[in-house]
């Protein structure tokens, strides 16, 4: 049984229509890639997987383990074991890291953080943010590693990232992704990764990947020969190849 199961799924903000007739599945212990040119509808697909309210299913359904979660709220999914590191993390004001990395492994706000936590704040380079407002005053990169340090503390069943590679350099993204290989290999996690370079595939193998156009889904095969098409012939050629 697939972990994840994305059937004919639309989805629209606002008035418009950005999702159209999405079919997908995720198996158990897979890491699945996605690519996209901007404004494809890859970030509306993990807002959406992750219930934010601003985006609305009008068709289809979101079935996870078993269980269909297309009406359910952010705090269910997150329960159900969903977790997802943004492409834009939010600012938090009143909340410092150090409280919210607490709050993530279900403990107070004030307790000192234990030392596998602060193996992962100094592997992302976040000991002189534990207590500051998150994500205040925080440039793109640090945003991202404060953002994919909570996500891994709530240790998810499907981890979902949403271009982990925008906005980090070289070095910090070797660390960042062996943490998150690290992640996946010992829980036996599933993981989405919304990629547009595809470096963030050097260093976390995917076996499947698609390409999300204009808001729909083709061209099911391997991370390296999807991202080879690609390079060679735009998304709209390997999207027009695919389908006809």
């Amino acid at each position: 049984m697939a972990l994840l199961k994305i059937k004919d799924l639309s989805v629209a903000s606002g008035r418009k229509v950005i999702l159209k007739k999405i079919d997908l599945d995720i198996e158990q212990h897979e890491t699945f890639a996605i690519f996209g040119p901007n404004g494809s509808g890859k970030s509306t697909l993990m807002n959406t997987l992750m219930g934010i309210p601003s985006y609305r299913v009008i068709k289809g359904s979101i079935i996870y383990r078993g269980k269909d979660i297309t009406k359910m709220s952010i705090l269910e999914r997150v329960r159900l074991g969903i977790g997802v590191s943004f492409q834009q993390p939010p600012e938090v004001k009143g909340v410092t890291l150090k409280d919210m990395a607490n709050i993530c492994q279900g403990k107070k706000p004030g307790t000192e953080l234990d030392e596998e936590t602060m193996r992962l704040v100094r592997t992302f380079k976040l000991e002189d943010f534990l207590d500051r407002n998150i994500n205040v005053d925080f440039s793109g990169g640090e945003k991202k590693r404060a953002d994919l340090l909570q996500v891994l503390l709530l240790k998810p069943r499907l981890l979902m990232l949403d271009e982990p590679d925008s906005g980090v350099d070289i070095v910090s993204l070797k660390l960042i992704c062996q943490e998150i290989y690290n992640y996946i290999k010992k829980s036996k996690a599933s993981a989405i990764i919304i990629t547009h370079q595809g470096e963030v595939l050097n260093y976390i193998k995917a076996k499947r990947a698609c390409i999300l156009y204009d808001g729909g889904n083709y061209c099911y095969h391997s991370p390296q020969k999807i991202l080879k098409d690609i390079r060679e012939n735009g998304y709209e050629g390997c999207v027009n190849c695919r389908i006809n």
